[in-house]
């Protein structure tokens, strides 16, 4: 009969595992960076929140999920309402009430219990909306090309948003790192100017010849 060696520990006594048996300091685990807050994308919110992805635009308020879904919609019928073929349709339905509230009001014999000739269809707008969520105005008239906000304040909440998540995408590429680099060069210079330390800075480039 073999001989077996005997155990280093017994059946009923489990062995240490891992990082468990360490009796010296003890290991502290490493903590993810909490995100900074931001500014609700909607207008007039302008709630502080921290939100739990880099994409994440809205604070997570009942009542402000639900106006930003109104403005979805109402952007969808503005759209809607944009088509050659609904905009046909839209025309006849005014005609053909005008028509029944014009021979309505010559039966009548009373003329103030004659239907009113206004309609909520009257206010019928195929103009769209402002891109910034929340914002029901319509965008300002251009000349030169079609705008898309309805104040400059719309449009640079809108553009801080879309350059923040764009940031975010490209800050692991090489492309990404060597604009943020420029970034943060340009923020030092800047801060430094604010505090008085040059008072006349060097140019970034040479003056034209």
């Amino acid at each position: 009969m073999v001989a077996h060696s005997p155990r280093a520990f017994p059946w009923e006594i489990k062995p240490p595992v891992g990082i468990g048996h360490v009796t010296g300091k003890r290991r502290r685990r490493a903590r993810g960076r909490r995100s900074r807050p931001r500014i609700c994308l909607r207008k007039g919110c302008r709630r502080k929140y921290h939100p739990r992805c880099h994409n994440q635009r809205y604070c997570q308020d009942p009542e402000c999920l639900r106006e930003v879904r109104r403005w979805h919609a109402a952007r969808r019928k503005a759209r809607h309402r944009q088509d050659a073929d609904v905009k046909i349709k839209h025309a006849q339905q005014e005609k053909a009430r005008r028509q029944l509230a014009k021979s309505a009001a010559q039966t009548v014999e009373n003329p103030e219990l004659a239907p009113a000739r206004g309609h909520a269809a009257q206010t019928f707008l195929s103009l769209p909306l402002c891109d910034r969520p929340g914002c029901h105005e319509h965008p300002a008239s251009s000349r030169r090309n079609l705008a898309r906000y309805c104040c400059p304040a719309c449009r640079q909440a809108v553009r801080n948003v879309l350059d923040r998540e764009r940031k975010w995408l490209s800050r692991g590429t090489p492309d990404g790192r060597k604009k943020r680099a420029i970034e943060y060069q340009a923020a030092r210079r800047r801060r430094v100017l604010l505090q008085g330390r040059i008072p006349n800075p060097p140019p970034s480039r040479p003056p034209p010849r």
